[in-house]
């Protein structure tokens, strides 16, 4: 099983490749107790990922409602490896579907 750190920097060069000019953030865990490990900023559009090393890793308190209140604000999730490609797959729909309540009309 590798460390979380090493899962959480692929995680981060994987952002990068999908979503190209993105800032990806690394939170302060001892800031705010339970907020995601990571903020993604990409044109318009913010996700929060909280990376675990596994899908049977202990959440912290606080986590599973941070993850659930952001999820409903724009898009939030627990990523590890056993769900990364569908997660992956996910943050990028919801940072490149065309939402139309915000293009510019001609």
């Amino acid at each position: 099983m590798s460390l979380e750190r090493d899962f959480q920097r692929k995680v981060i060069k994987e952002i990068g490749k999908r979503l190209p000019g993105s800032h990806v953030l690394k939170n302060d865990p001892n800031y705010i107790q339970g907020i995601p490990d990571l903020l993604v900023l990409y044109k318009n559009r913010w996700a929060a990922l909280e990376v675990k090393k596994s899908a049977s890793a202990k959440h912290q308190p606080n986590q599973d409602e941070y993850v659930a209140r952001m999820n409903a604000d724009s898009f939030a999730a627990f990523i590890y490896p056993e769900n990364e490609e569908y997660i992956l797959n996910e943050l990028q729909r919801h940072m490149t579907e065309t939402d139309i309540s915000t293009e510019v009309k001609a």
